[in-house]
């Protein structure tokens, strides 16, 4: 009787009901689902588009430039050409800091006779890296218009080029304030969904209910320690950077300062994203997912490793809405280029109003118990 049964019993079936279970159960887990599918996609998309987009060059045309030509059309036109429009003062202040690549004045020698123009780039030290391609797009253009001009001509325009000296900006200097920024989302956003989740699935939150401290003390008390604790690691980042790789600390001390000010800040903003990510998880396998929602688009998008402009046009509205966008750029701007928390009033504005709408929401979805 067993005999007939196991031999009536198919070994194959049984293994593909197991198998069915296994993969619902994949399916129904939102860590395995975004770990799996999502995370990777979204590393293929934003290296895609990276590497499929040629480096944004920044410039300004000179005021005395002339803009009556055919190779100032075809310049304006380029896809990889940024145009600023700014003062002669603030183009020569970008230029040394390297944000600008060069400051082009298109003269005119001759309405008839070839060459007809001589391009003067102004340039700077600090933006070595990129001027050979400006100079490759300039050359590009200038012999697209001689094949479109009668044959036997001369070049319609040649390139002179006038290197300034600009203070020398090394990938420290944007990478650091990136990695900072990123440091203190993670540590925001994970540290404080996960503390707050463990207190109160261990009950630990309840038993301070007995206590007589108030519920508002224990969120500060928790807050306080984390904070504490990053801006310790505030200080090594940025000691490690100064001291082992020269990091650009314009002003001294007072630059110091200043960073460990926007750190205190960008914290306490990011803790709102960890305070809601708590309340929204039931369960601890549930908060990685939320978090990494929160973290992963901003660690990708918010200049932590690559400029804004260096995405495509569409995306770069996303990436500056992005609260640690605007950390970075404070950061950057204040190490760098020598500005105060003063001069960084627009970022902060803007991390002051996703703090506000992120502890709005907190307060709705926290859970004590």
């Amino acid at each position: 009787m067993n005999q007939d049964k196991a031999k009536s019993y198919n070994q194959f079936v049984a293994m593909l009901a197991i198998a069915k279970a296994s993969l619902r159960s994949i399916f129904r887990s939102p860590s395995a689902v975004i770990f799996s599918f999502l995370f990777p996609i979204i590393f293929i998309l934003v290296f895609g588009f990276l590497s499929s987009t040629a480096p944004v060059i920044r410039m300004v045309f000179a005021p005395a430039s002339s803009t009556q030509n055919t190779l100032y059309k075809k310049l304006i036109e380029g896809n990889n050409l940024k145009i600023l429009t700014q003062s002669e003062q603030k183009s020569m202040q970008d230029l040394e800091k390297g944000h600008i690549t060069a400051i082009v004045n298109i003269k005119e020698l001759s309405p008839v006779s070839y060459p007809r123009y001589t391009i003067e780039l102004t340039t700077s030290t600090a933006a070595v890296d990129r001027i050979g391609i400006l100079q490759s797009i300039i050359q590009k253009a200038i012999g697209e218009v001689d094949r479109d001009s009668i044959s036997g001509k001369q070049t319609y325009a040649f390139i002179q080029k006038t290197t300034l000296p600009g203070r020398i900006y090394r990938t420290i200097d944007f990478i650091l304030p990136g990695q900072l920024g990123f440091s203190l989302l993670s540590a925001g956003v994970f540290g404080v969904a996960f503390v707050f989740f463990n207190l109160r699935q261990t009950l630990v939150l309840k038993r301070f209910f007995a206590t007589p401290i108030r519920k508002s003390f224990i969120v500060f008390g928790e807050g306080l320690g984390r904070i504490i604790f990053q801006l310790i690691t505030a200080i090594v980042i940025l000691g490690i950077g100064y001291f082992a790789f020269n990091f650009t600390l314009v002003n001294g001390w007072t630059t110091f300062a200043e960073l460990l000010v926007l750190s205190l800040i960008g914290l306490l903003v990011f803790m709102g994203f960890g305070f809601i990510v708590s309340g929204l998880a039931n369960s601890e396998s549930a908060i990685p997912p939320f978090a990494n929602l929160v973290t992963l688009p901003q660690f990708l998008l918010a200049g932590t490793f690559f400029q804004v402009d260096n995405f495509p046009i569409w995306l770069q509205p996303i990436c500056r809405i992005l609260p640690l966008t605007y950390l970075n750029e404070a950061m950057r701007n204040v190490a760098f280029e020598g500005a105060h928390l003063s001069d960084c009033l627009p970022q902060l504005k803007y991390l002051l109003i996703w703090g506000i709408c992120l502890y709005a929401i907190a307060i709705k979805v926290f859970k004590w118990e």
